[in-house]
């Protein structure tokens, strides 16, 4: 994530706040666990909904708008295949991102879980 750090008021602020938005815009959609449990399977290769569904133990339509939604954010892609489509990560660096997460977890611990002043229900 590039952003530049000008003086408060300066010429890059407006930028600053774009891209700031933007990102977490990213951490937004990377917020639902089964969004993660998505992308997590997807490390693996190339996948039909079906396949995920099964795997995952989820609704097709649900895993079909998880889809949708990181279809949308540029983070997966899909290929037609027969009358299926075949799903994959659109970008490998995902993968550094999602190695980069669970490496913060581990470094947290419960921390994160326990956080005093996050509370899901509110940002649902």
């Amino acid at each position: 994530m590039t952003m530049t750090s000008q003086a408060a008021g300066g010429p890059g602020v407006v930028d600053e706040a774009v891209a700031l938005g933007t990102a977490a815009t990213l951490f937004r959609g990377l917020g639902d666990p089964a969004r993660l449990a998505i992308l997590r399977h997807l490390t693996l290769g190339e996948h039909r909904v079906v396949e995920l569904t099964e795997h995952l133990g989820l609704a097709q339509s649900t895993v079909s708008a998880h889809l949708a939604c990181l279809r949308g954010c540029g983070l997966v892609t899909s290929r037609p295949e027969g009358r299926a489509s075949m799903y994959s990560l659109a970008h490998p660096e995902l993968l550094d991102l999602l190695a980069a997460a669970e490496k913060v977890l581990a470094l947290t611990g419960a921390a994160v879980a326990l956080c005093p002043t996050y509370d899901p229900e509110a940002t649902a």
